[in-house]
């Protein structure tokens, strides 16, 4: 959920950082001409102004944002992906309260803590055992628009994917610095973003299992808050697969909008040839009155929360009486981020089982997202 077209609004938690190219100078960098005295302060007021900038995106303080913007010649996404490139610490909470379901033989397919010592194989020439009987997919909208603690949370993240290890992972509310640095941290998926300007969806395919065959942006033309539809066609373990993700408008005063937006999911996902299975998670920020109000979903499309009989431990996926992200002094619980379904016409996967991440505080006393991620299993029948 996000109550704002874009991440404009005042407070350091939601100033959206100025992100910069690598061969690139802020606006107000200092420029030639003007006595030595004047360039002095133009040039002392820009180095003030990234050094809080990364302070603010990085949660660290200024004596930390000194030393990385001097060694990366005061440019401040090169600083970041450097900051952002430490290694991550295996121990985090996330990783100790990891479900009985994670097997140790899944941490061997991904790596992120080092991208020297990355472990795709068992190390003695064969390959690690891959079960092909079941796909699994989260998806999650990351907040990456907090700007609070990102560094940790990004971490926290990415230890739920190394315990977890999704084949398909569908991410929301992605910006530049969380991208950059999943890309340098999770290597063994292939990285699709649905944009590369202000806060986005991304698609992570595992390149053990997934071969991406085609991808496509669908832009939903009335939005006001950067919204679109990611598609991509991948073929997994012999079938064909359509993915998609967005994250749908929000608030309640944008009904109409997100209504809109969800006819053209669905459209899109009967449009897709019967013979390929179609999947469809994100935030959709969406009220069973709305569903409703389209008089439900189309015959052949599947609300896989729906499909496995409503489990109530996965019910609540935004949930302020249990995640103090927002530190909301109201109790709101709402199922906003969904998955949804239609089989192929050989019916060869199916969903199995669905399961809430991120559930434990951090050390920073905060959760990863204001979102729980939503996990899912599906069998394949071979």
């Amino acid at each position: 959920m996000r109550t704002a077209a874009r991440p404009a609004m005042s407070g350091p938690q939601c100033k959206r950082p100025r992100l910069l190219g690598p061969d690139c100078q802020a606006a107000d960098s200092p420029q030639p001409g003007g006595g030595e005295e004047e360039e002095d302060g133009v040039l002392r007021r820009y180095r003030e102004g990234v050094c809080a900038e990364f302070a603010v995106v990085t949660g660290t303080d200024g004596t930390v944002a000194q030393s990385y913007l001097a060694e990366n010649e005061w440019l401040l996404e090169r600083a970041l992906n450097s900051y952002f490139e430490a290694a991550v610490q295996p121990s985090c909470s996330a990783m100790e309260a990891a479900p009985q379901i994670i097997k140790a033989a899944d941490l061997q397919s991904i790596d992120l803590t080092d991208d020297n010592s990355v472990q795709t194989s068992k190390g003695d020439g064969t390959e690690s055992h891959v079960d092909e009987s079941t796909v699994s997919l989260l998806t999650w909208n990351i907040d990456g628009l907090d700007l609070a603690n990102l560094s940790e949370r990004a971490r926290g993240v990415c230890c739920c994917l190394a315990l977890y290890n999704p084949d398909i992972v569908f991410l929301q509310e992605v910006i530049e610095p969380y991208y950059n640095y999943l890309k340098k941290r999770a290597v063994n998926y292939i990285l699709i973003p649905a944009n590369n300007d202000g806060y986005y969806t991304t698609i992570m395919l595992k390149k053990s299992r997934v071969k991406l065959l085609k991808q496509e942006i669908i832009d939903f033309p009335t939005t006001s808050m950067m919204r679109n539809l990611l598609v991509v066609q991948v073929n997994l373990a012999g079938h064909e697969l359509c993915l998609m993700t967005s994250h749908l408008e929000s608030t309640k005063e944008h009904s109409k909008e997100r209504i809109k937006q969800l006819k053209t999911v669905l459209k899109k996902m009967n449009e897709v040839p019967e013979h390929a299975t179609v999947i469809f998670g994100g935030d959709t920020n969406l009220r069973d009155s709305e569903v409703k109000r389209l008089g439900g979903l189309p015959a052949k499309i599947s609300d896989v929360w729906e499909f496995l009989n409503k489990p109530e431990h996965c019910r609540y996926t935004w949930d302020t009486t249990a995640n103090n992200n927002l530190k909301a002094s109201y109790a709101c619980r709402l199922r906003f981020d969904r998955v949804f379904f239609r089989a192929s016409s050989e019916g060869q996967i199916v969903p199995k089982e669905m399961y809430l991440m991120g559930q434990d505080k951090l050390e920073c006393g905060r959760f990863c997202s204001d979102h729980w991620g939503l996990f899912c299993e599906f069998d394949v029948i071979l």
